[in-house]
């Protein structure tokens, strides 16, 4: 195992060195507009994963991921050249999901801000129910007065009816 460290860096080293031989020296016609975005390598130094993407549609991606693969001699021998490590990894181009997994998390940022609004509509169009404060309020200062006159009168009642 290689410190994690400077695995990181020479993963950083082959991505820069992939992007720039892709653009400077591959002069191949199916290679269409490829960014690379990341690259990673394994513990041991042995085995490098370049992560790319690429402008266009579906065949355009696949004529790119065919023309990647031709060409990974190429990459890697220039890797080897310009890092300097005693065993150059071996390459593996893969294909990144960012566009994917961005267009996804939009529509679903779309649909939840739809369902925002629906439910903002209904809210400002809703009735209540019931009453339209189905709470009970303090009553009136004249209403407590009556109210304990008339508990008063009723508990006096009720002893002259048990002593008779």
């Amino acid at each position: 195992m290689a410190d994690p460290a400077r695995a990181r860096k020479l993963a950083d080293r082959i991505r820069e060195i992939a992007a720039e031989t892709l653009e400077r020296r591959v002069k191949d016609p199916r290679l269409g507009f490829v960014t690379v975005t990341d690259a990673r390598i394994t513990g041991d130094l042995r085995d490098a994963t370049v992560f790319y993407t690429v402008y266009g549609d579906e065949e355009e991606r696949t004529a790119t991921a065919a023309a990647l693969e031709s060409v990974k001699g190429l990459v890697r021998s220039e890797v080897g050249r310009r890092t300097g490590v005693r065993f150059t990894p071996t390459l593996e181009f893969v294909a990144d999901a960012i566009p994917e997994n961005a267009a996804n998390i939009d529509d679903l940022l779309r649909t939840a801000r739809e369902s925002d609004e629906r439910v903002a509509r209904t809210a400002a169009e809703a009735q209540y129910a019931g009453d339209p404060d189905p709470y009970r309020k303090p009553a009136d200062e004249d209403d407590d007065v009556d109210d304990a006159e008339d508990s008063a009168a009723d508990s006096g009642d009720e002893d002259d009816d048990h002593r008779g």
